[in-house]
C-alpha cells in the first residue's frame, strides 16, 4: 500500500449538485444502453436499435413507453418557457405539452425510458435529477433567499415572506423541461405551492414512480391536505403505466463475486477485513478516518481508506443522518462496506427509511456495495407489532394531533406500509448492485 501523509489528503470531493445547485448543470447519468447518440431520431429508433444489437430484450410495455415518449420528444422541439417581455408573459404563443408521470413496478424500465427520451429532447433547458437531490436543493435555494432578506428592525415584527414563489421561478429560469426519478412526497409542506408554481412558469415534468398519483402520500398524516397536489399533478402531467411484471434488475447476470454475507457466516468479519484490505491495497491513501463536510457540518466515518468507506449500518442508519449526508458519499466514494444490518422491524422504521434513501444515493451514483446482514436481503423487513412503549407513544401522539386512534390505526407512519413498500425498491436495486455489470460500472480508478 502507498502511504502518504494525511494532510495530502485533507481536500474532499464536493457533490457538484450540492455544492453550486443541483440544477445548476445537466445531470448526466451514465447507462451502457441509454447513452445519447446523434445517429437516431429520438428514443424509440434508439430502442429499436438496441433490440436489434440483443442489447435489450423486447418488453411491449416498454416500446408503448416510448412510443409516446417519442412523440413527446418532437413535440418538445423548438419549445421555450423563456419570456423575452412582460406582455409575451401573459400572451404566451405556445402551450407547454403535458408532461408524463411514469409509473409502474420495480425494475421494469421506468428510469431507463425516462433517460432514453431525455437524452434525445433537443434543448440545452433540460435537468434530470433524483428527487431527493431535487428537494435538496430547492430547501438550500430557500435558506439562501432568507439569508439574502433585509434583517428586521428591533421591536417590529418581521412580514410574512413566502420564498417559494421565486425559488419556482429561478429554477423556470434554468429549466423547461424537468426529469425527476423515483418522484415520491413524504411531506405536504410546500408539494404543492412549488409545483403549482413550476408549472404556471412553463416547465414541464416527467418523472417516475413505483405508485400511481393517487396512491402518493397514501395514508400519510392529515392526507386531505395533500390532494389539492394530486389534482394539479394530473391537470399537467398525463399518467403512464409501465408495468409488465419483470424486474429486469433481477434478472440472471453474471455476479461480480460474493458481496453479500450473513452475519451467521463462520469468519464474516475477518472475511470482510480481509476484502477490504485488499481492496485498500489498490488505494493511494492509508486506512483512516475521514471527516465530510456536508452543509457546513462534519460527518465522520470511522475507517476509510481513498475511495472505500468501511461503515457500518449504526454509522449510517442509526444516527441523524439523511439524504445530502449520503449524496455526499456518494461523491467521494466508489465502494462502501454495509456491516450489521439488523432485521428492520417496525421498532426501526426510521433506520429503515434511511437504509431506503442511502441505497437510493449509492444506486444513483453507481456506488458498489459490500453488505453484512442478519437475513437475506427479501426477509430484511419484519412488519411486527410494536411493544408496548411504542403503543403508549403512539396514542400520546394521536391524541396530540385530535387524531382517534381507529381512524390512526391505518397511518402509513405506524403501519410500516411505506416502508414496505419503498423497500421493495430497495432490494431490485441491491440485487443489481451485486451484478459484475453494475461493479464494472461503478470503478472510478480510471475515470
Amino acid at each position: 500500500m502507498k502511504h502518504h501523509s494525511s494532510q495530502s489528503h485533507e481536500t474532499l470531493f464536493c457533490l457538484a449538485g450540492l455544492a453550486t445547485g443541483v440544477l445548476s448543470q445537466t445531470v448526466e447519468v451514465p447507462s451502457a444502453t441509454t447513452s445519447p447518440s446523434h445517429s437516431f431520431g429520438g428514443p424509440l429508433e434508439h430502442y429499436n436499435s438496441l433490440i436489434r444489437d440483443g442489447q435489450l430484450r423486447e418488453d411491449l410495455q416498454q416500446r408503448a413507453a416510448l412510443e409516446t415518449l417519442d412523440q413527446m420528444q418532437k413535440d418538445l422541439r423548438g419549445y421555450s418557457n423563456e419570456h423575452s417581455t412582460l406582455f409575451s408573459k401573459f400572451f404566451s404563443k405556445r402551450k407547454p405539452p403535458k408532461g408524463y408521470y411514469i409509473y409502474g413496478d420495480v425494475g421494469t424500465g421506468k428510469t431507463m425510458v425516462m433517460d432514453m427520451f431525455y437524452d434525445h429532447v433537443e434543448t440545452a433547458k433540460k435537468k434530470r435529477v433524483h428527487f431527493h437531490g431535487f428537494m435538496l436543493d430547492v430547501h438550500k435555494r430557500i435558506h439562501r433567499l432568507k439569508q439574502s432578506l433585509p434583517k428586521r428592525k428591533v421591536g417590529k415584527m418581521a412580514k410574512a415572506y413566502d420564498p417559494i414563489a421565486p425559488v419556482a421561478e429561478e429554477i423556470s429560469e434554468e429549466a423547461c423541461l424537468l426529469c425527476f426519478d423515483d418522484f415520491v412526497i413524504a411531506s405536504v409542506s410546500f408539494a404543492f405551492s412549488l409545483f403549482e408554481n413550476l408549472f404556471l412558469n412553463g416547465v414541464v415534468v416527467v418523472a417516475t414512480s413505483n405508485r400511481p398519483p393517487d396512491d402518493l402520500y397514501k395514508n400519510g398524516l392529515q392526507r386531505v391536505n395533500f390532494v389539492p397536489f394530486i389534482a394539479v399533478l394530473k391537470e399537467y402531467c398525463q399518467t403512464l403505466r409501465l408495468d409488465s411484471g419483470i424486474d429486469y434488475r433481477r434478472r440472471n447476470r453474471p455476479a461480480a463475486g460474493k458481496l453479500f454475507y450473513l452475519s451467521s457466516e463462520p469468519d464474516v468479519d475477518a472475511t470482510l477485513d480481509k476484502l477490504f484490505d485488499e481492496m485498500a491495497f489498490k488505494q493511494n491513501d492509508i486506512t483512516r478516518p475521514r471527516s465530510l463536510k456536508v452543509h457546513g457540518r462534519i460527518l465522520t466515518l470511522a475507517k476509510a481508506c481513498g475511495t472505500i468507506a468501511d461503515c457500518t449500518f449504526e454509522e449510517l442508519c442509526d444516527r441523524p443522518v439523511g439524504a445530502s449526508d449520503y449524496l455526499e458519499i456518494s461523491a467521494v466514494f466508489d465502494t462502501v462496506f454495509i456491516r450489521n444490518i439488523p432485521l428492520l422491524t417496525l421498532n426501526k422504521k426510521t433506520q429503515a427509511r434511511r437504509f431506503i434513501t442511502l441505497i437510493d444515493a449509492l444506486y444513483e451514483h453507481k456506488v458498489r456495495v459490500v453488505l453484512q446482514a442478519e437475513a437475506l436481503l427479501d426477509e430484511l423487513f419484519v412488519r411486527d407489532h410494536p411493544d408496548h412503549h411504542d403503543h403508549h407513544d403512539t396514542h400520546v401522539l394521536l391524541d396530540d394531533l385530535g387524531i382517534s386512534r381507529d381512524a390512526g390505526s391505518s397511518l402509513a407512519i405506524f403501519t410500516g406500509e411505506e416502508e414496505v413498500f419503498a423497500f421493495q425498491r430497495t432490494v431490485s436495486r441491491l440485487t443489481e448492485m451485486r451484478t459484475e455489470e453494475y461493479w464494472v460500472a461503478g470503478d472510478r480508478s480510471s475515470k
